[in-house]
Formats: structure tokens, sequence, C-alpha cells
């Protein structure tokens, strides 16, 4: 059954992709309001399919507070990628540059507002992602970023890359950590498994703080669900 959920999953989810990126460039022109609100019923067309296709169920403990704020979450499957554009209202998402180069879907991307980091293009690179943070967090906006830099397994927790503490201060934002457990029934392989994805919000970190404090406690509440 995991299998047929999967696939009907794909046939729904991927050709509507694509109907909404077509519509979200016809509202482009219109501003950024109209490309947001597109974009938020896209992941709320995901929601759907995700909880009455796959039968898969969402339980927070916590809540994500309105208002700029740096979102650090943990990162394990495509689910939450497209769930924090829900979740988080309207944030900026922080991915990598291959991502926001796609045809069609890395333009629309970039006109909702994301942060396409080129891992190999240094300081450089650095500096254009806290330009733009910078940028949407006096727009109001929060900021996504997945800190360990990329989708691990379930129960992996490797170190921090060293942007987030550089964005951190740059922005000087509370910190809003999200931990989450989505690989354990959502793999990277084709079948995602129908059951519960746990998401724990931790406790708001302030602003400040020094580099090791803050990897610290960011890297322990995004890991909190961890076996």
């Amino acid at each position: 059954m995991a299998i047929i959920r999967s696939a009907l999953f794909a046939l729904i989810f991927y050709p509507g992709t694509l109907l909404y990126v077509l519509a979200i460039m016809a509202v482009s022109p219109w501003g950024s309001g109209p490309v947001q609100r597109m974009v938020h019923r896209w992941a709320l067309f995901h929601y759907w399919l995700v909880r009455n296709l796959l039968a898969i169920r969402f339980e927070w403990d916590g809540r994500i507070p309105d208002g700029p704020y740096l979102i650090a979450a943990k990162h394990q499957a495509m689910v939450e990628a497209v769930d924090t554009l829900r979740f988080a209202g309207t944030p900026v998402v922080v991915m990598k540059r291959e991502l926001t180069d796609l045809p069609l879907w890395g333009k629309v991307a970039r006109r909702y507002g994301v942060i396409g980091v080129d891992r190999d293009a240094g300081a450089s690179a650095l500096r254009a992602m806290m330009a733009q943070a910078k940028a949407a967090a006096s727009a109001g906006r929060p900021v996504v970023i997945f800190p360990e830099g990329t989708r691990v397994p379930y129960g992996s927790a490797p170190p921090l890359q060293s942007g987030f503490a550089g964005l951190y201060r740059a922005l000087g934002l509370p910190v809003v950590p999200v931990a989450l457990d989505s690989g354990r029934i959502w793999s990277r392989g084709f079948v995602k498994q129908p059951g519960t994805i746990h998401f724990k919000v931790g406790e708001i970190i302030p602003p400040g703080l020094k580099r090791g404090e803050i990897e610290r406690r960011v890297h322990s509440a995004i890991n909190a669900l961890n076996p």
C-alpha cells in the first residue's frame, strides 16, 4: 500500500507543482504579495497530499512564533523543506544555490524570496547570504536555515556549518530551534511510509551569544528527537 500511495503522491504532486509554478509566474508582475500567497497555497497543497495520500500526520510540541526570527531546523527529508513555507508563514529560506538555478522553479523561488548559497564560493557567498537575510528580517519575515547544511539520516547529528554562526551574529535575531524526526518514515528513496512526524520547538535562544555557546545550544535543540 505504501508503494501505491507514494506513486499517487508523485503523480499528483509534481504535475501540480508545475501548475503552481506557472501560476506564480503569472501573478508575479503584481508584486510580492500575490507571489507569497500562491506559494503558501502550494505548501498547503503539498500538506494535503502528505496527510491524505501518504497518511502521514504531523505532531507538534510547541509553536513557531510570529515575526522576524532565525528559525534553525533539523533537515532529514524533503517534507519539512516544503512545509516550512506553511508553518513559518512567509519565511525566507536559506537553500543550496543549485536549487535556485533550476529552470522555472528556481526563478519562482527567487521571486518569492529565498537565499541561495554556493557552498564552494567561500566568503563572498557568506556576505551575499547575510545581505539577503538582513533584507528579509528588516521586512519582518523570518529566516529559515538548516544549520547542519543538508539532509542528514535519522539519528545523525553532524556539526553545524560555519555559516550559521555568522548569520546569527549578523542578523542579531533570536533563534527558534526546531527538532524533527521525518527521516524515520520519509527516506530519500521513492517509498514513503505512513506514520507520524514529530516536531519539537525548542526554547527561544536570545541574540548576542558567543559562537561556541549558540552552536552548542542549537545543535542540542535540533537533535532533541534523535534516538
